[in-house]
């Protein structure tokens, strides 16, 4: 993370705002026995773009505050903080991937993109929140994890090519590169 000045203060204001209006307007939320069992949708790009482009410590801010200002404006079951531990580190783990990346070629490879974005995706969307759904409310892995795997399928290049076009626009511009 560069630093706490205004300036960046702001742009994750503007990405915790994105999360929010993405993850709770923008998707289509499946639901069942009270809780919500699969969300297709955006809502997770600007947590992974902010531990990209800033760095893990902003991922994980821009995705700890992002899931708890998302479930008080629209709550879909009871709060849990183990969906706020997994938001945070669905920007921490591409955050810390992309770390030793300091020039505009590194942090725009495409396939450095996947990867960071693909570990952090499977390592929360795919195994941390099917295994806090089956241990807090019952559902079972057969009905939680096949649609995660489709979804993460498409959205994990659709993440990366998307964050590969915006940081090639961006990057002089915000100085992250």
């Amino acid at each position: 993370m560069k630093r706490f000045s205004a300036r960046n203060i702001v742009i994750y204001s503007m990405l915790i705002a994105l999360n929010v209006v993405l993850t709770r307007v923008g998707s289509i939320r499946i639901g069942g026995g009270g809780t919500e069992i699969i969300r297709i949708g955006f809502g997770g790009f600007p947590v992974i773009f902010a531990g990209i482009a800033f760095g893990p410590i902003a991922g994980g801010v821009v995705g700890a505050i992002g899931d708890i200002i998302g479930m008080i404006v629209s709550p879909m079951g009871p709060y849990m903080p183990h969906f706020t531990f997994s938001a945070a580190l669905t920007g921490v783990i591409p955050g810390l991937i992309m770390l030793n990346c300091k020039d505009k070629a590194c942090k725009t490879s495409f396939l450095r993109l996947l990867f960071a974005i693909g570990v952090g995706e499977i390592t929360t969307s795919v195994i941390l929140v099917p295994y806090f759904m089956n241990t807090l409310f019952g559902v079972p892995y057969e009905v939680s994890l096949p649609p995660r795997l489709i979804s993460q399928a498409v959205t994990i290049p659709l993440y990366a090519y998307t964050a590969r076009i915006l940081l090639n626009r961006i990057c002089s511009a915000l100085n992250i590169c």
